[in-house]
């Protein structure tokens, strides 16, 4: 598989993400995958229970991919992940192998409040 075929995989799996499509979106990774989440401290392996925990998870979700960047087997998606309408910035690392998602982690930041220490030096965007 070459980038162009790995970036076409990776932008119909947030576009099914975002849909709501839950076996599309988990077509992208091997059976034994694994799933990082370091700031919960939580570790999912297999590809049917990262499959199940996002099945269960109540809250209504919307995805918006701002950019997806990578080659060969290591790619990084930025995207703006909304929970119930409040949204959440994540960044996620996926590793392939063989083809299919061996291992990603995703790590989520949460909006703050720009400091005015610093607003003659920002130009305030989104």
């Amino acid at each position: 598989m070459d980038d162009r075929a790995r970036l076409a995989v990776l932008q119909r799996h947030w576009d099914a993400s975002d849909a709501n499509e839950f076996e599309a979106e988990h077509d992208i990774y091997r059976e034994d995958a694994v799933l990082d989440y370091p700031q919960s401290g939580e570790r999912i392996r297999g590809r049917r229970n990262i499959q199940e925990s996002r099945f269960v998870q109540p809250n209504k979700k919307r995805f918006t991919v701002r950019r997806i960047v990578g080659g060969r087997d290591l790619w990084v998606s930025e995207f703006v992940l909304t929970y119930d309408g409040a949204p959440s910035y994540v960044v996620s690392i996926m590793e392939f192998r063989d083809g299919l998602v061996a291992h990603e982690t995703q790590y989520f930041g949460d909006r703050f409040d720009p400091s005015p220490t610093r607003a003659h030096l920002v130009e305030v965007v989104g």
